[in-house]
C-alpha cells in the first residue's frame, strides 16, 4: 500500500503517450499509487492494452485517443477525461521522438537536413510534448489552483549528443519552456518540472541499440562507456521519480526542477 507521502489517491493523472514503454510504466505506477489514470495515446491498440493492464492489476484507468499534435484532439480528450474520471491534477507529457532524416551521418550531413524534418522534430518534442498539452490541461489546473505537470526532457538537452542535433535542440526547448511555465504558475498552485531519462531501450531506439541477433551495437557500447553504471535504465526506474514529482506532499516546494534518471550519464566526463 502506498505511504501517505507518495499516495496519489483522489488524483486524476493524464499520461500522454502511455501506450509506450516508459510512459506506460509511469501510468501503471501512478495507478498503483492510487491515482485514476487517463491513458492518452494516438494508437488505440496500445492505449487500450495499457488501460486494461492497469485495471487487471486493480487500478483505475481508461483509454482516451488523442493526437498531441492537434489542439482540437487534445481538447476533446480533456473534456472526455473530465466527464469520465474528473478534473486532471497530474499531467505527464511523454510525446516525443527523433525523425531519422534529421540524424547526422556521413550520407546525411548537418547542412543537408531537410527543413520539414527538422520542424517535425520540434513539433513532436516541443509542441506536442509540452506546448499544446499544457495549453489544454494547464488552465483548468490553474483555475483550481492544483496541479503537477511533468515534461520529459533528455540527457541530450543538457549535452547535445552526436548525430541527433535536431532532437537535442528540441529537448533543450522542453527544458526552457518548462521552466518558463514553472515561473508563470508558481503562485497559482501548479508545479511544472522535467524528468530527464538517460538511455532506456524503447520502441523508437531499439534498432539503434541492438543488432538483429540481440547483441549490442557500437552505439550501445559508446553509451555504456559514458554511463558510470555501465548499463541501460529499466522502465520501472523512472516511476519513483515521476511519483515524487506528482505528489504534492512529497514535492510541494519543487518547481522548475529537472530530475535526472540517467545512471550518472551527465556526471561523466573522461
Amino acid at each position: 500500500m502506498a505511504t501517505s507521502l507518495f499516495d496519489l489517491t483522489n488524483e486524476v493523472a493524464v499520461v500522454i503517450g502511455a501506450g509506450g514503454v516508459l510512459a506506460g510504466a509511469v501510468a501503471e505506477g501512478f495507478a498503483e499509487a492510487g491515482a485514476k489514470v487517463a491513458v492518452v495515446d494516438l494508437r488505440p491498440e496500445a492505449g487500450e492494452a495499457r488501460a486494461k493492464r492497469i485495471r487487471d492489476h486493480g487500478g483505475t484507468a481508461q483509454f482516451f485517443q488523442a493526437n498531441a499534435m492537434e489542439r482540437d484532439s487534445l481538447l476533446r480528450a480533456h473534456d472526455a477525461i473530465v466527464a469520465s474520471l474528473g478534473a486532471p491534477t497530474i499531467l505527464f507529457n511523454a510525446a516525443g521522438g527523433n525523425d531519422p532524416k534529421t540524424t547526422v551521418t556521413p550520407d546525411n550531413p548537418f547542412e543537408a537536413i531537410p527543413l520539414e524534418n527538422w520542424k517535425r522534430n520540434f513539433d513532436l518534442n516541443l509542441v506536442a510534448g509540452v506546448l499544446l498539452p499544457c495549453q489544454v490541461f494547464g488552465p483548468g489546473m490553474v483555475a483550481r489552483r492544483k496541479g503537477s505537470i511533468i515534461n520529459i526532457a533528455s540527457v541530450s538537452a543538457h549535452i547535445p549528443l552526436s548525430r541527433v542535433v535536431s532532437y537535442s535542440a528540441a529537448k533543450a526547448g522542453v527544458l526552457s519552456l518548462s521552466r518558463f511555465l514553472a515561473r508563470e504558475w508558481a503562485t497559482q498552485g501548479v508545479r511544472v518540472n522535467t524528468l530527464t531519462p538517460g538511455f532506456f531501450p524503447a520502441d523508437q531506439n531499439r534498432a539503434l541499440l541492438f543488432n538483429a541477433d540481440g547483441s549490442p551495437t557500437d552505439r550501445t557500447q559508446q553509451i555504456w562507456n559514458h554511463t558510470p553504471m555501465r548499463r541501460f535504465g529499466e522502465a520501472q526506474e523512472l516511476v519513483g521519480a515521476a511519483i515524487f514529482l506528482a505528489s504534492g506532499r512529497a514535492s510541494g516546494f519543487v518547481t522548475g526542477a529537472d530530475i535526472r534518471v540517467d545512471g550518472g550519464f551527465l556526471a561523466q566526463t573522461i
